[in-house]
């Protein structure tokens, strides 16, 4: 069996596992020496998907070229960078207001502490099928009301969808751009891409984009795909969807040095860390009977989407399983992905 073939026969079988409607894959390594595309299911591999959290990445690009521009600072306030929005009150930690004194910094590290708005509240509701659309007023609203996860620069990661709201926010004031258009001016036309954009219901509906479940219940959310933005809210495909990650990687989205600094990992929960718009999973040795296990670097989303490099073997894998229910399962295929590819190419 070929290494194609091999991998095809994996989305295969991972698509008969309960509760599994689709699986898309595209694999590629550095030397070109693999590339693969395939999905098992109701899916054609080139079929656009929600990317949900993998957005984050895409901001984490925006706002890094606004500091090479000069026009954001990493360690400037966010509240200098949005004058017109009141952040005083929206993150209260022992009686300390830390909200008009939270940096961009922070949020693009999820260092901020601030409460996660999406599993305050949005979570449940979508898969009880509710849809509504919301705006940042409505996001700050919920941070208020919900509980701080910790002070700022805790020395952890507090993975917080209400960060990426406020840079997303921030975006569009520096840019005078809706987040979409800047999507678009910044990071879709440099690349040649023309299936990646916001979640557009009347473009994006009707079987043009995948729909997501959660277990065997398909979710009727556009309003809330709609307002998810600059932290969930871009679709694309697996051919564009790769495209962006090598760039990325690359550094030809802003200038080079800002890779390392974004790799400067806190501990997320285990055995996921966090940078700057970045997650970085690798499985500790005492998991591995002290085996060498893949480092992955990249992004992943509630709905098992997923955007990873791992350096050690230079091979880049995105996809989708498009399931609310099991937003880990993409990392102990993709680690049984690259068992695969090191044992074909052991074989020549």
């Amino acid at each position: 069996m070929t290494l194609m073939q091999s991998l095809q026969a994996m989305i295969d079988a991972e698509c008969t596992k309960a509760h599994t409607h689709r699986v898309i894959l595209r694999v590629a390594s550095g030397d070109g020496q693999v590339d693969f595309q395939g999905s098992a299911g109701n899916a054609t591999p080139d079929i656009r998907f929600p990317i949900a959290s993998i957005s984050k990445t895409c901001t984490a690009a925006m706002i890094l070229q606004l500091v090479d521009e000069g026009r954001l600072s990493l360690d400037q306030t966010v509240q200098s960078a949005l004058p017109d929005i009141d952040l005083s009150g929206l993150h209260a930690v022992q009686g300390v207001d830390h909200g008009p004194n939270l940096t961009i910094r922070q949020l693009l590290f999820q260092t901020s502490g601030l409460a996660d708005y999406y599993e305050g509240g949005v979570a449940a509701d979508l898969v009880r099928g509710k849809d509504y659309a919301y705006d940042l007023h409505r996001v700050l609203d919920w941070a208020r009301e919900g509980k701080p996860q910790a002070a700022p620069d805790s020395g952890k990661a507090h993975y917080s969808d209400t960060n990426f709201q406020l840079l997303g926010a921030v975006i569009e004031a520096a840019t005078g751009l809706c987040f979409g258009d800047a999507l678009q001016e910044r990071i879709c036309a440099p690349l040649g891409l023309c299936r990646t954009a916001l979640f557009d219901p009347t473009r994006d509906g009707g079987g043009q984009t995948l729909p997501v479940y959660h277990r065997d219940l398909r979710l009727d959310i556009p309003r809330i795909l709609s307002s998810m933005g600059p932290d969930g809210g871009i679709v694309s495909d697996t051919d564009e969807l790769m495209t962006f990650l090598r760039a990325f990687m690359a550094g030809r989205l802003f200038q080079g040095d800002h890779l390392p600094v974004l790799c400067q990992w806190r501990p997320l929960y285990l055995p996921l860390q966090y940078g700057g718009g970045l997650m970085r999973f690798k499985l500790p040795g005492w998991m591995t009977l002290w085996r060498p296990s893949p480092e992955l670097i990249g992004h992943s989303g509630a709905s098992g989407s997923f955007a990873y490099h791992a350096p050690e073997p230079d091979i880049f894998l995105v996809g989708t399983f498009n399931q609310t229910d099991a937003p880990k399962r993409p990392f102990s295929f993709m680690l049984k992905v690259l068992k695969t590819i090191e044992t074909h190419r052991d074989r020549t």
